[in-house]
């Protein structure tokens, strides 16, 4: 069981995705996270006839969007759980932009998810640049801002900020 946070260097990622990640049944787009650091982590995903949005043949390109989103809560909860902790609900706050190649994600086909913080500031908002990968060929990429509230039921009652 990994016990600290690797700063440089990439470790496996001992967890399953459900475990690091606040979604569950068939909203876990994700099969599972690869490795990771400190600022950064790498997720696995193969399209199946039985993933949440497949629809003629695959996924539509926009759902790389939240493949990206899924994983930056993957890295977030698996600092969570080697701290001890449960992971917590963010919320994806928006792109500036999202680049994608392909019109669908093809079932058969299994792509990386590589996320990497760029900032986190004290309050929970925080930038990631993310890509995803077919065969060593970068398919789509963005960069997204989200933020993870210290209580997201609080926060979602307006109580908090």
């Amino acid at each position: 069981m990994q016990t600290a946070i690797p700063q440089t260097t990439r470790v496996p990622v001992s967890y399953a995705i459900a475990d690091i990640v606040p979604h569950g049944g068939k909203m876990c787009l994700l099969d599972r996270a690869i490795d990771g650091d400190a600022e950064s982590l790498s997720c696995e995903v193969t399209i199946r006839p039985d993933n949440l949005f497949f629809s003629d043949g695959g996924v539509d390109g926009w759902v790389g969007i939240e493949y990206m989103a899924q994983a930056v809560a993957a890295w977030a909860g698996w600092r969570a759980r080697l701290r001890g902790e449960m992971p917590k609900i963010g919320f994806l706050l928006g792109s500036r932009r999202y680049d994608c190649s392909c019109s669908k994600f093809r079932v058969g086909e299994t792509y990386r998810v590589d996320v990497h913080r760029q900032f986190q500031a004290d309050n929970g908002l925080g930038q990631f640049d993310c890509q995803i990968q077919r065969d060593g060929h970068t398919v789509a990429n963005a960069t997204l801002t989200v933020f993870e509230p210290a209580n997201a039921g609080e926060f979602l009652m307006g109580k908090s900020a």
